[in-house]
Order: structure tokens, then sequence, then C-alpha cells
């Protein structure tokens, strides 16, 4: 199997409630995330940038659109650089907020989802690390809006932050919620991802937007779970049976989530569910590199990458 290199169409931004706003790029899959956007009658908050110059460059246009000034204010819900390689486009005009333990994160990684998918056209993305950090909470005043962030990690990775908009009863999940795309914890956490879900629903949210795929309502953080509930069972029962995460996933399929985008993860998730089960912390480090290679050699080549 060959890697595809066709670029998918460009995100969009659109109103959910009154100073709320969504940037989705479809269809979600590696490196298609999404962002948000919160314009009080003051400052505006951004939720997360994009992986490319290109892709940058329109959800800076689209912000743009809506606040000419640009935000005040720009999110990293966790470290992977879909989510934060496009602040250089927003900066120095914005503030860069993540948690602390995210800024640490994504001083380690750097540029190396480059090395990744070396064909994508990635542009000019400086790393350009947060300048505010926090732990725990923090909000941001917008006008008669909150953004309210929240530490939920670790979950899909050690260190995830979350965006509750109450007086519009939106939130912004990052990856800790997936919508028609399958979930990736392998920087993270099986179990963690379920305790994060419950803390989730507890906020009462009606309007979702998950890190990657369609804006939805709170069945996405149970759609979520439903398939890290599944992935659970199958990596207790690959153990019981002596197997190696490669022969659990060969031998259980996809069943119900058989068409989730980027299906393939499966695998790598599993590494992550088998070092749980062998005590694991949850979001300690394990070797990614090798579940990742796994991962590849399951799929038969590397995963599509359409950014």
């Amino acid at each position: 199997m060959t890697t595809q290199t066709t670029t998918a169409p460009h995100g969009s931004l659109t109103e959910l409630a009154d100073g709320v706003h969504a940037f989705v790029q479809p269809d979600g899959g590696w490196c298609l995330n999404n962002a948000g956007l919160v314009v009080g009658a003051d400052r505006t908050v951004l939720v997360d940038t994009a992986a490319t110059e290109a892709r940058a460059r329109r959800l800076r246009d689209e912000v743009e659109r809506v606040v000419p000034g640009g935000p005040d204010f720009v999110v990293n819900t966790h470290f992977h650089g879909d989510h934060t390689l496009g602040n250089g486009q927003f900066t120095p005009g914005a503030v860069v907020v993540a948690l602390e333990g995210t800024r640490a994160e994504s001083e380690e990684a750097g540029l190396g989802v480059h090395d990744i998918w070396p064909h994508v056209e990635w542009g000019e993305t400086p790393l350009v690390l947060p300048d505010l950090t926090f732990q725990g909470s923090l909000t941001l005043r917008a006008g008669g809006l909150r953004a309210e962030l929240i530490d939920v990690g670790p979950a899909h990775t050690a260190h995830d932050t979350v965006v509750w908009v109450p007086e519009r009863s939106v939130l912004f999940t990052g990856d800790v919620v997936w919508s028609g795309v399958t979930p990736f914890v392998l920087f993270g956490t099986v179990t963690g991802s379920l305790r994060a879900l419950d803390e989730l629903r507890a906020l009462g949210a009606r309007t979702v937007v998950p890190g990657h795929g369609p804006v939805g309502g709170p069945e996405l953080l149970d759609a979520t779970g439903a398939y890290l509930t599944w992935l659970q069972q199958v990596a207790e029962d690959g153990v019981r049976d002596g197997l190696t995460p490669l022969a659990a996933a060969a031998r259980a399929g996809l069943g119900a989530f058989a068409q989730l985008v980027d299906s393939e993860r499966l695998v790598a998730n599993l590494h992550r569910a088998y070092a749980e089960l062998d005590g694991l912390p949850p979001g300690a480090p394990i070797d990614v590199p090798a579940a990742f290679a796994e991962m590849v050699s399951h799929h038969g080549g590397m995963p599509a990458c359409h950014a």
C-alpha cells in the first residue's frame, strides 16, 4: 500500500451559538483537526490552530473575517502538531496559553511530525511555544463569555485541556473526544480517557466540538467511550490468551467501529492498553516509535495524511 498524497479541502468557520464558532476540517483524519473561536465584546479566544502553513493561514483568514484584529489568546489543548504548529500565524498579537506540561511536551516534540509525513507541504511552521502556562484550571474572560480551561489529563496525552463555554453550553474537547474518527491514545491512556469522559459528561454540554470530525452533542462522548471500552476488552482478551497487540488486533477485527476514519490506530491503541494492564501508570511514556511501526505494518503502509 502506498501513501496517498492528495490534499483534503480546507476547513471553514461556522457559528454554533452567539459568539462561539467551530473551524472544522473534513474528514478529520491524520492532521485534519478542528479549532474553535470564542468572541466576546472585548476579547477573543482561539482554541487550537492547524498543522500546515496553508491551513493555519486559512484559519487566520476565517478568524479575521469575524474578528479583524485576530484573537487575543490562542489555547493549545495538547502538544500534537496539528493543534499547535499554526501558533506562529497568530503571534505576537495573541498570547499562546497551555498547561505547563503541554508546553514541555511541545518543546520536546519540536517539528517531529514533519518527519513522519515528509510528503506533506508543511510550509513555514516555526515552533512557537506557549507564553502563558497554568496548572489545574484557568478562566479567560471574553466580554460576557467565559472560556474555562480545564485540565482533564492524562487522557489523549499526558496533559489535556478542554475549553468550556458555560454561557453557551459549548465544549471544545481537543482530542479527548472524536466524531466519526478512531480515537488515538498511544501518547495518553485508555483508563484516563474514560475517566475524563465522565468528567466532561458532568458539564452537561449541549454542543460538543471534538478534536477531529463533525460537531455534535453529548452523544460524541458516549461514542468515544464505547470505542475505548471495546478496546479495553480486546486488550484484556489478548493478554489472557497470550497474544501480542498486533495479533490481538488481527483477531479482533473492527466490528462496529469498522467505518471510523483511521481504523489502523487499533494496533497503536492496544500497545497503550497492554502497557496499562501491565501496570504502567496512565500517561506514562512507552515506546511510541515501535508501536507506531507495528501500526504501519498492520495497515500495510503509512497511514494517509491529507493535510
